[in-house]
């Protein structure tokens, strides 16, 4: 009889938990093709389709899809497919920027009044008087008070992009802030936090150590969301005309100049109005994805 030593398994990573519970949510999934589809059309695509944005060819305008361009030309014969590319470029880094901005802010707010008792009722009386703030507006006056500054500051594209992030990233960390805070606040009772807390272990190490591991999950969740909300935001400034200059395409600044001829020309309003929404969509159904992933309760099941 021989003995036959098996080697014991090292035991599986939990993100690939995570992935096979990602993946039997279908729609997520979608998303994620389609997310990864647009992020690839806007880096690769000037790679490929080399006609520069703002290249004006009269002979061209309010030319309809042809070879030369596959989604047409607008009043001034630029080429569509060649803005949507750099404007999609533009929303994406606004809405990804805009994100991080906003989560940083939310982390913070929410894991200080979740962990600090004497902190809480004044970080949480400004997270509501932050919700109870008009959004919409807000966001005008900023836009009205400091475009001419940055811009003179930071020149007209860089100084417009640092406007709208900063716009939209502190006015849309609140959800954030109290979502951490209930997770924060839930997690000090744990056992874990107690043992650790029991052996002295400072309060800077106790919160990167074991309170934000685990509160990722919401994290990454409201990070999705954070995306849709900051390119709908930033199209909607443009759709208005506050947002960059006429000459910088978005999505929403092209919708914005499609609206004149739409009677004539849908396909300009098309073009850009679905890939806003097709994009917020897909990112809407990538969060849904994670929450259920990123829940032990139902990974596994």
């Amino acid at each position: 009889m021989t003995d036959v030593t098996t080697k014991a398994r090292p035991p599986r990573n939990q993100w690939w938990d995570v992935w096979d519970q990602f993946r039997t949510h279908k729609g997520a999934m979608l998303g994620l093709v389609f997310f990864v589809f647009i992020l690839l059309f806007v880096i690769a695509g000037p790679y490929i389709w080399t006609i520069e944005p703002t290249r004006i060819d009269i002979r061209a305008r309010n030319q309809g899809p042809s070879w030369v361009h596959p989604m047409g030309a607008d009043q001034l014969g630029r080429d569509i497919l060649a803005r949507m590319i750099k404007g999609g470029q533009t929303s994406l880094s606004v809405g990804m920027t805009a994100m991080l901005l906003s989560l940083f802010l939310g982390t913070v707010v929410g894991v200080m009044a979740g962990y600090f008792k004497r902190l809480n009722v004044a970080l949480m009386s400004l997270t509501d008087l932050f919700l109870a703030l008009p959004l919409l507006p807000l966001l005008l006056v900023m836009v009205l008070l400091f475009r001419d500054v940055l811009r003179t500051a930071f020149g007209p594209e860089t100084g417009i992009f640092i406007l709208i992030v900063g716009a939209i990233g502190i006015t849309s960390w609140m959800q954030t802030a109290r979502i951490v805070r209930g997770d924060v606040l839930a997690l000090k009772e744990r056992e874990f936090v107690l043992a650790a807390r029991s052996i002295g272990t400072p309060s800077r190490r106790m919160i990167t150590r074991h309170i934000l591991p685990n509160v990722l999950s919401p994290i990454m969740v409201s990070a999705t969301l954070g995306i849709a909300n900051a390119i709908i935001t930033e199209s909607a400034l443009s759709f208005l005309g506050l947002g960059f200059p006429s000459d910088f395409p978005t999505w929403g600044r092209l919708l914005f100049d499609g609206t004149d001829y739409l009677r004539d020309y849908p396909e300009r309003v098309i073009w850009p109005g679905l890939a806003i929404s097709l994009t917020v969509l897909s990112v809407n159904y990538i969060g849904d994805g994670l929450r259920d992933a990123l829940d032990p309760r139902i990974r596994g099941r």
